[in-house]
C-alpha cells in the first residue's frame, strides 16, 4: 500500500488536490466560519458609519465537521506525495472518513494508517480486546467522573462571572483545565479503545500533557493527531524551523493561529492561539523546543523538586489560556483575569474548601495517571502485576463510580462535538 520512491506529481494530479483542498475547506468554511466573517464584515463597515444587512446561514454544525473534513484532506495530501496509492474502493474510503469510533470528535487519523487496516483481514486478539476495554473504562472515568462533575461547578461560575470573588473564579479556571481534559482525552480513550475491539490501531491522542515541564512538552502532548497533522502539512511546508528568524517567527504564528481558529469562529480562539505562540516562540528559536522528549520522572515515584516546579508553572500557563478559551469573548477573558487578580479578605479563600469531593476524585484521577504515564494509557500496565483480586476490585470500583456518576443529572455532552 505505501510507494517509497515514484516520480513527482504530474501538473493533473496538483490541480485536483488544489480542487479538494478547496472543496473541504470550502465545506468548513460555509458551516463554521461564514457567519463570522460576515458578522466581523458588518462591525467593520459599521465602524464607518456604513450599515449592511447581509443574509446569514441558520444552520446547524454538522458534529465532528472539522474532524472528518481534516481526514478527507489528509488523505489528498498522502495521494499526492505519494505515500500511499489512490483506492479504487470506494465503501473503504468512506469508512475511512467516517469510521464511528472517532468520527465525532478525533483523533484526526491519517490515511496512511487508517485506510490500509481496511484491506487487512481481522481475527479476534483476547490481549487487544482486554487492552481497548481497559482504555474505554478510564476514558469513562475521565469523562464522567472528573469532567462532567467539573462541569457542574465551571458552567455556572463562568455564566456569573461578573458576580463572582477571586477565589471562585481561580477555582472555576482551575476545574475547567481538568473539565475540557477530561472531557476530550476521555473521548480519546474511548474511541482508540473501541477502536482495538474491532482490531483497529487508531493513533495516540493525549500523552499526560499536564504532566509536561515546558509549553513545548505540553502541545506535543496535548491532541497530538492535530499538533501533528498542522506540522506536516502545514508548518513544514511552511518551510518549519529551517528558514531565517523571521520565517520561523512567521511559521509559527500562523500555525497556532490557524489551530485556535480550527477550534471556532470566534476571536478568543484566535487570541488562545496567539497567547500559546507567544509562549512557544523562545524555546524554538533558542532550539529547546525539543529538550523534554522523555516522560517526566522516567522509572521514578516522584519528580525533582526542579521537576515539580516546571510543572506547576506550565501547567499555570496553560490553565491562564483556557480561560480565553473558554470565555465567550475577549472582554469577558479580561474582566475574568482581571477579578481572580483583585485582593478579597481572608474569609474568601476558605471557599477552596468547599470543593473537597471533587478534589479526591481529582486526586485519583491524578495518581493513576501519574503511575501509568509511562504507557499509552493510564491504565495499560498499572495493576497487571497485582494479584488477581486486588486488580478486579480495582477495576470495580472505577466501574462503580462511572455509574454512580452516571446516574444523576450532571452529564454533559462531549465539549468536542462542537467542533
Amino acid at each position: 500500500m505505501i510507494i517509497r520512491s515514484l516520480p513527482p506529481p504530474v501538473k493533473s494530479a496538483k490541480t485536483v488536490l488544489i480542487s479538494n483542498i478547496l472543496l473541504n475547506l470550502g465545506i468548513l468554511a460555509l458551516f463554521k466560519y461564514y457567519n463570522f466573517f460576515v458578522a466581523n464584515f458588518v462591525s467593520a463597515f459599521a465602524s464607518i458609519g456604513v450599515y449592511l444587512q447581509p443574509a446569514t446561514l441558520k444552520i446547524i454544525l454538522p458534529v465532528g465537521v472539522s474532524f472528518y473534513t481534516f481526514q478527507a484532506l489528509s488523505y489528498s495530501i498522502d495521494v499526492y506525495q505519494k505515500k500511499i496509492e489512490p483506492t479504487k474502493d470506494l465503501v473503504g474510503f468512506f469508512a475511512y472518513v467516517a469510521f464511528f469510533p472517532q468520527l465525532v470528535a478525533g483523533p484526526i487519523e491519517r490515511a496512511t494508517n487508517l485506510l490500509p487496516q481496511f484491506y487487512v483481514r481481522r481475527t479476534f486478539d483476547y490481549t487487544n480486546a482486554v487492552n481497548g476495554l481497559r482504555q474505554i473504562l478510564w476514558g469513562l472515568f475521565k469523562k464522567i467522573v472528573i469532567a462532567d462533575n467539573f462541569a457542574a461547578f465551571v458552567n455556572p461560575i463562568f455564566d456569573d462571572y461578573q458576580n463572582q470573588d477571586g477565589t471562585t473564579l481561580l477555582i472555576g479556571a482551575f476545574f475547567f483545565a481538568f473539565q475540557i481534559y477530561g472531557d476530550f482525552s476521555g473521548y480519546s480513550d474511548i474511541a482508540i479503545g473501541t477502536a482495538r475491539l474491532f482490531g483497529f490501531n487508531l493513533m495516540r491522542n493525549f500523552a499526560f500533557p499536564y504532566f509536561s515541564r515546558d509549553i513545548a512538552e505540553f502541545w506535543r502532548r496535548w491532541h497530538i493527531s492535530l499538533t501533528t497533522w498542522f506540522r506536516d502539512y502545514l508548518y513544514i511546508p511552511l518551510g518549519g524551523s529551517r528558514g531565517t528568524k523571521g520565517q520561523i517567527i512567521r511559521n509559527t504564528f500562523i500555525i497556532f493561529l490557524v489551530s485556535g481558529f480550527w477550534h471556532g469562529a470566534n476571536w478568543t480562539f484566535i487570541v488562545w492561539g496567539t497567547y500559546h505562540a507567544v509562549l512557544f516562540l523562545p524555546f524554538i528559536l533558542l532550539g529547546k523546543n525539543r529538550k523534554y522528549t522523555n516522560t517526566v520522572a522516567e522509572g521514578k515515584i516522584f519528580p525533582t523538586m526542579k521537576e515539580f516546579f516546571q510543572m506547576g508553572l506550565t501547567f499555570g500557563l496553560v490553565v491562564l489560556g483556557w480561560i480565553f478559551f473558554r470565555a465567550e469573548n475577549i472582554g469577558e477573558a479580561l474582566e475574568y483575569i482581571k477579578k481572580i487578580g483583585q485582593l478579597e479578605t481572608i474569609d474568601s479563600f476558605y471557599r477552596i474548601f468547599d470543593y473537597k469531593k471533587s478534589y479526591f476524585f481529582l486526586l485519583i484521577m491524578l495518581s493513576i495517571e501519574w503511575f501509568g504515564r509511562e504507557n499509552s494509557f493510564a491504565l495499560e500496565k498499572l495493576g497487571l502485576t497485582w494479584k488477581t483480586g486486588i486488580r478486579y476490585v480495582f477495576y470495580f470500583v472505577i466501574a462503580v463510580l462511572i455509574i454512580c456518576f452516571s446516574c444523576n443529572e450532571k452529564t454533559q455532552e462531549f465539549i468536542y462535538f462542537q467542533f
